[in-house]
């Protein structure tokens, strides 16, 4: 990922200021150290590159060795192996450790929601609820951990939404408006409704995919029925965890569901040290 580096280095800086007082007070300049990141519990892990690239910069020499594969569940243990300069692998720890447990968090998440449509028919996807600067690696995450990735941001794709329909003088108009405007992005095209009467409207412009928004089961079963294969369905709005096997099992093809990014617990992991004097 090509801003991965200025990633790293702007948490290492929010982290370290003008140093590592605790560590340089510590710790002998010459001492070093080896340890062993460990999964804590059952998940997929993701965002090795990142923690690495966290010793790298702070200890060139560092030898690091991934001993976990990403995006596959397990029930835990070992992860990544560190050997280097004690200060620097003390000063990272906790940098290495976030990226980590955030983003094996987010792949945890994603493949938890995939695993609860298997066999349905119907994709998970993620939404742009991420954390500002850190999309990029979430939606990696996201994809490792099964699920699907959605558009990268408000430049590749067309959504139209409720407050575009109502600027825009309704569906058809603003469907009509997108296809003249961004000619090469109509196949991406989606128009969130909220009822039969703008089920029909979104098809009857042309809209080749569907945003079913806030619609319980029977409703959801009803669109399916009403739509009869004429555009791509997706569900979204109070989709849980909980709630996705009924979701997938209405017939859509696509369930949203933003708490994979926005909610998702961090997995839990940490780093044991020994350091040599």
């Amino acid at each position: 990922m090509s801003d991965l580096h200025e990633l790293v280095s702007r948490a290492l800086a929010e982290d370290v200021g003008s140093g590592d007082v605790t560590s340089a007070a510590t710790v002998a300049e010459d001492a070093r150290a080896q340890g062993v990141i460990r999964q804590k519990q059952a998940g997929v892990i993701y965002g090795l590159e990142a923690a690495e690239l966290v010793f790298e910069m702070l200890d060139p020499d560092v030898r690091v060795g991934r001993l976990a594969p990403e995006g596959v569940w397990r029930d835990g243990g070992d992860v990544l192996s560190v050997e280097g300069r004690a200060r620097a692998l003390l000063t990272g720890e906790r940098t290495a450790l976030n990226f980590l447990a955030r983003l094996s968090g987010v792949a945890t998440a994603a493949a938890l929601a995939a695993r609860a449509v298997e066999g349905t028919g119907a994709r998970v996807l993620d939404t742009r609820k991420t954390t500002p600067g850190l999309r990029a690696l979430e939606k990696a995450a996201v994809a490792a951990g099964g699920a699907v990735n959605h558009r990268a941001g408000l430049y590749d794709a067309i959504l139209i939404k409720e407050n575009h329909i109502a600027a825009a003088g309704g569906i058809t108009a603003a469907v009509t408006s997108a296809r003249e405007a961004a000619p090469e992005l109509a196949d991406t095209l989606e128009v969130e409704v909220r009822n039969p009467a703008e089920i029909e409207e979104a098809l009857a412009a042309g809209a080749p995919r569907l945003l079913l928004d806030n619609m319980d089961e029977p409703q959801l079963r009803a669109a399916v029925e009403q739509v009869a294969g004429r555009a791509e369905l997706e569900a979204s709005g109070r989709v849980t965890l909980a709630t996705l096997g009924a979701v997938a099992s209405t017939g859509v093809e696509w369930i949203s569901i933003g708490g994979i990014t926005h909610s998702a617990a961090a997995l839990d992991l940490s780093l044991l040290l020994e350091v040599s004097p």
